[in-house]
């Protein structure tokens, strides 16, 4: 919190959507769907949330998707660098990082495969 007693990270219902960051925009989500699920809902603000809400989701699918196709664009760049890492390093010299070892070069956890759905981490 500042010290006007406002918690920085909370966001303010007149703040542009795409102004927010990810996780106050999702809190903010979370507080409107409290909101719904409240046994009475304010009908003065039950359209006003819901265009929020709206506006607020649709914000963070478009985040969603542009950074998914940005790890997609970048995976199989980091990928021929360590291709090229890999065919490129001696394999005699002992003890140099990944000196005809695959195995250095995959992220731990990933086995090197990928159906195309989901993310390599």
């Amino acid at each position: 919190m500042n010290a006007a007693g406002r918690d920085e990270s909370a966001s303010d219902p007149d703040d542009p959507v795409a102004e927010l960051s990810y996780m106050a925009a999702s809190r903010e989500l979370d507080g409107i769907v409290e909101f719904f699920e409240k046994s009475e809902v304010d009908v003065d603000q039950l359209v006003a949330r819901l265009e929020r809400a709206t506006a607020i989701v649709d914000e963070l699918d478009r985040r969603i998707r542009r950074t998914r196709a940005q790890v997609e664009e970048l995976v199989p760049k980091l990928e021929a660098v360590g291709r090229t890492q890999s065919d490129t390093t001696p394999e005699d010299e002992e003890g140099a990082p990944g000196a005809g070892d695959a195995e250095s070069l995959v992220v731990p956890g990933d086995k090197g495969e990928s159906d195309g759905d989901t993310l390599p981490f």
